[in-house]
């Protein structure tokens, strides 16, 4: 990252830190008032040990005593209040950070968030604003203490002689800015290269799991266990190196420290001998120096830990700073009233495409839906039969043509507003690892157990679940994988028909339940959409009897539209994918 990229960088992350500026002030107080106790507690015993050589009235050391107690104890409650304070601040930074995040990237759901895949993006929620936990802890904190440390020091030393005190100076700067300079720039690319390497191993772990059983199947697991150790050797090589730079971080320091104790003794000695100094302070100036280089030992770590903060937070703003494939215009409409007079839902002329090399997914779709009729959309698998559900609940916006809502084009309302009339059933429903009743009152927070009772009856599911020993308290586990396909499958269209919207799309809704189980959904179905607006997307041709139109899509387009009866009769397109479905039935031997 080039050094203007890394500042906006660096300027982005305090603005997200600035409402905790305060309890970081009061954290780098606490931390300079533990260094400086320690400061203190050294130089105080140091000067007890030298002047007691001299054999002093006891009187005299009374308060240096009561000093080393003070600074002692001292110490151990302002370095108990300091972590205190420090971790708070962090954990309310990350809880600010992933809040953030994730109002980040809301509005990118689905289609932005589509083009990354699900390891890399737990990657950046996880892992990447785990490592911005450094950020304070790390970067910010101690070189605002080590400033003030060094600032203390400077007059302390300066009192005594300006030339202590620029010597202190300078091997401070040795110690806060040349070391932790020389440890960027050798652990720079290992910073970055390891918070790659290990958002490649997300994704692969992620990818492993998920897809463990193909794996098996196919007798691949061990070239996916080679590729994930070799990312994890990757990891660790990058690790080996960023602890090597730190082991020669602590080298340097004590070298520094060392050589800054030699110099304030060769500046000291001869200013005892003249005798400008005391000879007791002496050992209260070697001492001290040794000491305050406790506020600088933290500096190399810091710029170690700048580049991998860096790189976290630049993947973390990369995809936060995308665009929303759908934005709400400045002042939408009011939110639509379907029971109004003159409500309805109309495409016209509608064209889209995912990516401008892709073709066509619907190219001049028409089409209208009245509140109260079913209108069905048919056709093989890739006709763009989905689509329409996407742009319906403005996951995407239409290139061409437009989507009509009570007489406005829907990008006239908020996206809320417009999903909030839409009850989905998909393919692909997501089923959250939690009890059955949470997952459905998803969709209707406030419903009652008998509003859930009813959904679940006309979902066929009610049966099962009562059959369960803790009923709708019943966990499903991780995507519902409790469950069967068909179960999950129903248990999704009773989380639709709880929502209660007036309209209600069915995207392939049956289509992992067995003939039988289909048929008396449907027929079940039936009762539970009467009167209600229903758009019905399927490749699997049951009941479509009850359908005002129906829609044939191929390749994008409306080829034929009719009712049930009509379509059959004109023997096109849609008779033979009758006749395709049906054939093996109509084949099949009644009997031995």
């Amino acid at each position: 990252m080039n050094p203007p990229a890394s500042r906006r960088t660096f300027t982005r992350l305090l603005r997200i830190a600035a409402p905790f500026r305060w309890w970081m002030a009061l954290s780098a107080l606490l931390g300079f008032l533990t260094i400086g106790s320690s400061i203190g507690l050294m130089s105080t015993s140091a000067w007890i040990i030298a002047s007691a050589a001299l054999h002093p009235h006891i009187s005299t050391l009374n308060v240096a005593i009561v000093g080393v107690r003070f600074f002692g104890i001292a110490r151990g409650v302002f370095r108990y209040l300091e972590r205190y304070v420090s971790h708070e601040t962090t954990f309310r930074l990350l809880a600010r950070l992933r809040v953030w995040f994730f109002q980040g990237i809301e509005p990118l759901a689905p289609a932005r968030l589509m083009e990354h895949r699900s390891g890399d993006l737990l990657s950046r929620v996880v892992a990447d604003i785990d490592t911005l936990e450094n950020f304070y802890l790390r970067v910010i904190g101690p070189p605002v203490i080590a400033v003030i440390v060094g600032l203390v020091m400077m007059v302390f030393m300066g009192a005594h002689d300006i030339w202590l005190a620029a010597s202190l100076v300078v091997f401070h700067l040795l110690a806060g800015i040349g070391v932790p300079l020389l440890t960027r720039r050798l652990s720079q690319a290992s910073a970055v290269a390891m918070l790659t390497t290990r958002s490649e191993l997300s994704v692969a772990l992620v990818d492993g799991v998920q897809g463990l059983a193909d794996l098996v199947a196919y007798d691949a697991q061990d070239r996916q266990l080679k590729h994930v150790q070799a990312l994890s050797r990757g990891v660790q090589r990058h690790n080996r190196q960023m602890a090597r730079v730190a082991a020669l971080d602590g080298a340097l320091l004590g070298l520094i420290t060392g050589s800054a104790v030699l110099a304030t003794l060769l500046i000291a000695i001869p200013l005892v001998r003249e005798g400008r100094l005391d000879g007791v302070l002496l050992a209260v100036l070697a001492l001290a120096t040794m000491t305050s280089f406790e506020g600088v030992a933290a500096l190399p770590q810091a710029s170690q830990h700048l580049d991998a903060n860096l790189a976290a937070a630049r993947r973390l703003f990369e995809l936060v700073d995308a665009t929303p494939a759908v934005q709400d215009p400045p002042a939408p409409l009011p939110v639509p009233d379907w029971s109004a007079a003159g409500s309805g839902l109309a495409f016209e002329n509608v064209r889209f495409r995912y990516a401008t090399s892709d073709p066509p997914a619907l190219d001049g779709v028409s089409f209208k839906l009245r509140p109260g009729s079913t209108v069905a959309v048919v056709g093989a698998s890739g006709a763009g039969k989905s689509t329409l559900a996407h742009l319906l609940l403005r996951f995407w916006d239409v290139d061409e043509g437009r989507i009509v809502l009570n007489g406005h084009d829907v990008r006239a309302y908020a996206a809320e507003d417009v999903r909030a009339l839409f009850g989905v059933v998909s393919q692909h429903t997501h089923l959250f690892n939690a009890t059955i009743r949470d997952n459905l009152l998803l969709a209707r927070p406030t419903a009652r157990d008998d509003e859930i009772e009813r959904a679940l009856e006309a979902a066929q599911l009610h049966e099962l679940v009562a059959a369960l020993p803790d009923g709708l308290g019943t966990w499903i586990g991780e995507q519902g994988l409790a469950l069967s396909g068909g179960e999950r499958q129903r248990l999704a269209i009773a989380r639709a028909l709880l929502k209660d919207a007036p309209v209600l799309v069915l995207d392939e809704a049956t289509a992992n339940l067995d003939p039988v189980t289909e048929r008396a959904i449907l027929d079940t179905l039936q009762s539970a959409l009467a009167g209600r607006t229903t758009l019905l997307i399927t490749h699997r041709l049951a009941g479509l009897e009850t359908a005002a139109e129906i829609l044939v899509l191929d390749a994008g387009r409306v080829v034929e539209r009719g009712t049930l009866d009509e379509l059959l009769a004109s023997g096109g397109h849609f008779r033979r994918l009758w006749d395709i479905q049906y054939q093996a039935l109509s084949d099949a031997p009644t009997g031995n």
